[in-house]
């Protein structure tokens, strides 16, 4: 089947698209746009694959489903068209960046921006009826959503996977968290944004620095330090003194004190970060917004 989609997802995703399910699948969707109004516009069902290629990937976003109302639903995830009002998981997603960071709430909830960075913004269902929700699940979509998924997680290393809410915990429950860094909370809806979304800091500028932390901590061995320091970019030292180095980006700063048990050597380069670090090495790590 020859599906209009990004050429790295068509060779990831080749196989389903010749699964009965998948034929099965079009052939619903393409009933559905014939007799009644559907969103997103056909053009856009797999937007979120054409505008974050499948080697772009950096963080992946799971909805669930597509916005129902006219002019919304774009083929991304929480995002919306311009020009039209923010729904209100999006009103509060803007809202706890804001809090979080500082920056000022956008004048358009169109996340276009964000998936031509590398995130991925993709609904489990991508097609829905007008002003229907749910109208297109248990057809096929989650399926097709689950192994985009997979295939990510078992392809790639290092990705940040934002589930938010207990379906999208759920659909990402597979991931290897030894190879990703997956990120939970409750859901930015108003009905579950007081308990627990406002105040986790949802940024998703600093998380690589985040995820070779973690890493840091979790290994203790050199050979892997070096790997995850090599991979991953921390942007630009800021100051060094003895123990310490500070490294910035552009939304957080963290402090990293090396306390080592013998000897250690540190290397760093303007853009890069390399860590060369005995094995009995204590790292102590201070975050604080910039």
């Amino acid at each position: 089947m020859n599906v209009q989609i990004e050429e790295g997802w068509k060779k990831a995703l080749a196989p389903e698209f010749e699964k009965d399910y998948f034929v099965r699948l079009t052939d619903f969707v393409r009933q559905e746009y014939q007799q009644t109004t559907v969103y997103p516009p056909g053009r856009l069902i797999f937007n979120a694959f054409n505008l974050c290629p499948f080697d772009k990937v950096k963080v992946v976003i799971i909805g669930q489903d597509p916005y129902h109302g006219p002019g919304q639903a774009h083929g991304l995830c929480f995002s919306v068209n311009d020009g039209v009002a923010f729904p209100p998981s999006l009103q509060n997603i803007f809202k706890e960046i804001h809090d979080d960071l500082g920056m000022p709430i956008p004048a358009s909830g169109n996340l276009t921006r964000w998936a031509e960075q590398g995130v991925l913004l993709l609904n489990a269902t991508l097609t829905v009826r007008a002003h229907q929700a749910g109208s297109h699940q248990r057809r096929g979509w989650e399926e097709f959503t689950d192994a985009a998924i997979r295939v990510l997680a078992e392809q790639k290393e290092h990705l940040v996977f934002i589930l938010w809410g207990a379906y999208a915990q759920k659909k990402g429950a597979f991931i290897d968290r030894n190879k990703h860094l997956v990120l939970t909370s409750v859901h930015p809806s108003p009905l579950s944004a007081y308990n627990g979304f406002f105040g986790t800091s949802i940024s998703v500028a600093p998380m690589n620095t985040w995820w070779l932390m973690e890493r840091l901590l979790s290994t203790g061995k050199k050979q892997q330090i070096n790997k995850y320091a090599k991979e991953i970019p921390l942007l630009h030292p800021i100051k060094r003194s003895k123990g310490i180095v500070i490294l910035y980006d552009d939304l957080c700063v963290c402090q990293i004190s090396c306390i080592p048990s013998r000897a250690h050597s540190s290397r760093i380069s303007s853009g890069r970060c390399w860590l060369d670090f005995s094995d009995m090495c204590l790292l102590q790590i201070k975050h604080t917004q910039a």
